[in-house]
C-alpha cells in the first residue's frame, strides 16, 4: 500500500485533502526518538506506547488492552492500517480505568489499527496523543452495545509530517459516544469518520483545528441516523493563521424511518490573517419528516471593537488576541468531561497561541 492509492482531490469527499503533504511526510527521513513520558497525563489505567506503528510492550502497561489482528476496513486509509493492533473489549456492565495511547513517529510512514468493543452498559475513556514526525496513519473501529458509553479525546501535537485518522463507529440502542479532537501541532492532518447511530443513541463528535504557516488540517465526518430517536452534535472550531488552511466538512444523514432524530452542526472558523483560509461544508441529508436538524457555518475575524476595548484597559494587543482566540476555541474543548484531560488540551491550545500570536 502507498499514498498513491489514496483518492484524488477531484473526488468530492477528498477535495480539500493534501496528498502532497502525505507523500512528503511518508518520505521524511528518520529522526530522533521522542520520549513518551511527558505526553502521558496524570490518570490511572493503561498506558500504551506506540513507536512507528508498533506497540512497545516493554514501555506499555496494557491493563485490559490486548494485542491482536484487527479486521480490515474497505476505506482507503483503513486498508493501509490493516494487521495487528490494540483492542479494548469490555464485557457487560464493565467500567475500565482510562486508556492512554501515545503514538510516536520518527519519520517515514507507519500504520496501526485499533478496535474498541463495549458490551451492554459498559463504559470506557480513551485518550490518544500523536507526537514526532512522519506519516502516522491510524484506523479505529468502535462497536458500542446497548447503553454503552465511550468518551474519547485525541490531541494532535506532532511536530511535522501528517496524521490521518479513519474512524468507523456503530452505536447500539441508547449508546453514547463523545469524541473531541485538538489539532495543535505543526503537522498536517485528516480526520475521516463515519458514525452509525442506532435507536436513541447519542453521538457528539467535534473539536478544534489550529493551523499556521503553510499547514493544512481537515475533517470529513458523516453521522448516519439509522434508527429513530437519535441525537448527534458536531461542533467544530477552526483557527487559521499565516497562509494555512483549515477545512471542516460535516454531514448528517437521516434514514427514512429514523423519526424524532435531533441532529445539530456548528462549524465556525476564525482567520487570524486574511492570507489564511477556512473552508466550511455542513450538509444535511434527511429522508424522514419528523426530525429536528439544524446547521450553522460562519467564518470571520477577531472582533476589532473587543480588541480596542481590551487594549484601552491596558492589555497588550497580542495578549488580547490570545484571550479572544482562546475563548473561541473553548466552545469545543470545554465539552471534555474529564478535568485532567480538559486542562491538558487547554494547555496545548494556549501553547499554540503563544507560538503563533
Amino acid at each position: 500500500m502507498s499514498v498513491l492509492e489514496l483518492p484524488s482531490t477531484r473526488e468530492e469527499g477528498w477535495r480539500w485533502s493534501d496528498p502532497e503533504g502525505i507523500a512528503a511526510a511518508a518520505a521524511m527521513p528518520a529522526g530522533a526518538p521522542v520520549d513518551p513520558a511527558a505526553l502521558f497525563l496524570d490518570l490511572p489505567g493503561a498506558r500504551i506506547v506506540v513507536r512507528d506503528g508498533v506497540v512497545d510492550r516493554d514501555a506499555s502497561d496494557l491493563h485490559r488492552v490486548t494485542l491482536a489482528p484487527v479486521p480490515a476496513s474497505d476505506h482507503p486509509l483503513g486498508r493501509q492500517a490493516a494487521g495487528p493492533g490494540w483492542m479494548l473489549h469490555l464485557a457487560e456492565d464493565a467500567v475500565a480505568h482510562p486508556v492512554q495511547v501515545v503514538h510516536l513517529a520518527s519519520g517515514g510512514a507507519n500504520h496501526l489499527p485499533a478496535e474498541i468493543v463495549l458490551a451492554e452498559d459498559a463504559a470506557a475513556q480513551v485518550v490518544e496523543t500523536y507526537a514526532g514526525a512522519g506519516w502516522s496513519n491510524r484506523f479505529l473501529r468502535v462497536r458500542l452495545g446497548r447503553a454503552a458509553r465511550l468518551m474519547r479525546a485525541v490531541r494532535l501535537v506532532q511536530d511535522g509530517g501528517f496524521v490521518s485518522l479513519r474512524e468507523e463507529a456503530h452505536l447500539g440502542t441508547g449508546a453514547s459516544l463523545v469524541t473531541t479532537f485538538l489539532g495543535a501541532g505543526a503537522a498536517g492532518s485528516r480526520i475521516d469518520a463515519t458514525l452509525v447511530a442506532g435507536e436513541g443513541a447519542f453521538a457528539e463528535f467535534g473539536g478544534a483545528l489550529l493551523t499556521a504557516g503553510e499547514q493544512r488540517q481537515e475533517c470529513a465526518v458523516a453521522v448516519r441516523h439509522a434508527e429513530p430517536n437519535g441525537q448527534s452534535h458536531q461542533l467544530w472550531r477552526a483557527v487559521a493563521a499565516d497562509r494555512s488552511t483549515a477545512s471542516l466538512a460535516a454531514r448528517v444523514e437521516v434514514a427514512r424511518h429514523a423519526q424524532k432524530t435531533d441532529g445539530e452542526q456548528s462549524l465556525r472558523g476564525l482567520l487570524l490573517q486574511r492570507t489564511a483560509t477556512v473552508n466550511l461544508k455542513p450538509e444535511l441529508e434527511i429522508f424522514a419528516d419528523d426530525v429536528k436538524c439544524a446547521h450553522g457555518a460562519t467564518v470571520g475575524e477577531l472582533d476589532q471593537r473587543a480588541l480596542f476595548y481590551m487594549q484601552s484597559r491596558g492589555i497588550p494587543r497580542g495578549r488580547a488576541q490570545a484571550i479572544l482566540t482562546r475563548a473561541f476555541v473553548a466552545d469545543a474543548l470545554d465539552r471534555i468531561g474529564n478535568e485532567t484531560v480538559r486542562e491538558a488540551f487547554a494547555a496545548d491550545a494556549d501553547a499554540w497561541l503563544e507560538r503563533v500570536l
